[in-house]
């Protein structure tokens, strides 16, 4: 085997990942030494990402960005399958059924930005752009609300039923979104911070005190163990991965053999969103550890929350630099100024509703969940984290939880929003109708059980 620079398969994704930790670094000193930066309250990894993307379109970078979208994709899942393998720890927040509201206030979200996208790309087909496809609108929710997947399926698409440049459209869509979740979501942090809304978000002044309580919890594998406990997380969360590849893997298969119409719908969804089904794995594993500790069958816990959380942080921070780093802003002739009126209406709409509703139902940690769900329903559930990370830097509040868990819910809530897509080519009007009324609907819901959980604390 030739081990010389001559082999590039041997040393590609070394150099690449090599240039990720150099700009992390990078960045983590000029945000330490430079006040201006770190008075920004912009992200290590945010500010790493967008150092390495200037490079690369300046030239000086040569980025694989096939690599680092594969590091974006399998980071997301990595770093919440350890997240959700941690051992829930005295007095951590507690809250009910809050899977089931945020994944109805993110439907609810995807409604109000195709209405949004929708209003837009209708009325410039009717005046100014008569030739405009009138339901490229439904591509904002699609590339806002779940990413760059989603938009380059639904936009490719499109293009074969008469939107020339479709894909480029919605891509293009999702990386705008990505950046809006990122700069907006930094200046409004800013914004709360003048106000004094928020506080403790200088995470570089945090001190952070490890003890051996925090490091090894009672009945934890011993340090002195052959085995080193960082491998033991590392195997855990990495052998969850392989069997949320194989589940995945199994469910598609069959889908595709017995029900292909179904699987042409839902298999890019589930590879899309294989975090979940990881999550979901990494939980039913956690149960089943502790009842095996229960019935004395397993004697030690093998899971480190200190490590898990430190593979979780190092996953998100990769994932973040990389998702960056690998925007393409395809070629949008033609078609600026929907693209321009449809990001600024998503970011406007988005922040405005969620600042209504997440006060209504996250209450104690509002600004937690109101700013990481911004940053998802902008981005990517990456960018909701990154921005979490700001004020909640130890993950705290239950607000990182709520992403994942009401991801899942979303998918069954959102199922009549899927359906919309197909719909939108040939009624855009009833489309923009149906969204506006599932709108109302979803935010009617949450409100109605918000109220039934305060009745319930007052009779209490």
């Amino acid at each position: 085997m030739d081990y010389s620079a001559a082999n590039t398969g041997l040393w590609n994704s070394v150099i690449q990942i090599g240039l990720i930790a150099i700009a992390i670094l990078g960045a983590n000193i000029l945000r330490r030494k430079i006040f201006f930066i770190r008075k920004t309250l912009l992200p290590t990894a945010v500010f790493a990402g967008f150092i390495m993307l200037a490079l690369r379109l300046v030239g000086i970078l040569k980025i694989d960005t096939e690599l680092l979208e594969m590091i974006t994709y399998h980071g997301i899942a990595l770093g919440f399958i350890a997240l959700s393998l941690r051992v829930a720890e005295p007095g951590e927040q507690k809250t009910k059924n809050t899977g089931l509201k945020s994944g109805a206030i993110i439907v609810a979200s995807y409604c109000i930005q195709g209405v949004a996208g929708l209003i837009i790309s209708i009325l410039l087909g009717m005046t100014i752009m008569p030739n405009f496809f009138k339901a490229a609108g439904i591509l904002l929710p699609m590339g806002y609300g779940q990413g760059p997947g989603q938009a380059n399926n639904i936009g490719s698409s499109y293009e074969s039923l008469g939107f020339d440049g479709g894909r480029s459209f919605g891509l293009a869509i999702a990386s705008a979104g990505y950046i809006c979740a990122c700069i907006v979501g930094v200046f409004y942090l800013n914004y709360l911070k003048k106000k004094g809304k928020i506080t403790n978000i200088d995470t570089e002044n945090i001190d952070e005190e490890i003890d051996v309580d925090t490091f090894q919890a009672p009945g934890e594998v011993p340090i002195s163990e052959s085995l080193d406990r960082l491998s033991i997380q590392v195997c855990m969360v990495f052998g969850v991965y392989l069997l949320t590849y194989l589940l995945t893997r199994a469910i598609t298969s069959a889908l595709t053999a017995y029900a292909p119409g179904v699987a042409s719908l839902l298999n890019s969804l589930l590879w899309g969103f294989n975090f979940m089904i990881g999550s979901g794995l990494a939980v039913a594993g956690r149960a089943v550890m502790k009842k095996l500790r229960g019935i004395k069958i397993m004697k030690r816990q093998y899971q480190n929350n200190y490590l898990l959380s430190r593979i979780s942080g190092l996953a998100f921070d990769v994932m973040i630099v990389a998702g960056i780093t690998s925007i393409e802003l395809e070629d949008l002739s033609g078609k600026w100024i929907p693209f321009l009126l449809m990001t600024v209406a998503g970011a406007a709409v988005t922040l405005i509703h969620l600042k209504y509703i997440c006060k209504k139902v996250y209450g104690d940690y509002y600004y937690e969940g109101l700013i990481s769900m911004y940053g998802m329903m902008t981005g990517t559930i990456s960018s909701g984290m990154l921005l979490l990370r700001e004020i909640d830097p130890k993950l705290e509040t239950p607000a990182a939880n709520n992403l994942v868990v009401g991801s899942v819910f979303a998918i069954l809530l959102g199922a009549p929003i899927l359906a919309l897509v197909s719909i939108a080519p040939k009624s855009f009007a009833m489309t923009l109708m149906v969204l506006a009324i599932l709108f109302v609907y979803y935010i009617i819901l949450l409100l109605i059980a918000k109220g039934r959980n305060k009745e319930k604390i007052d009779q209490s």
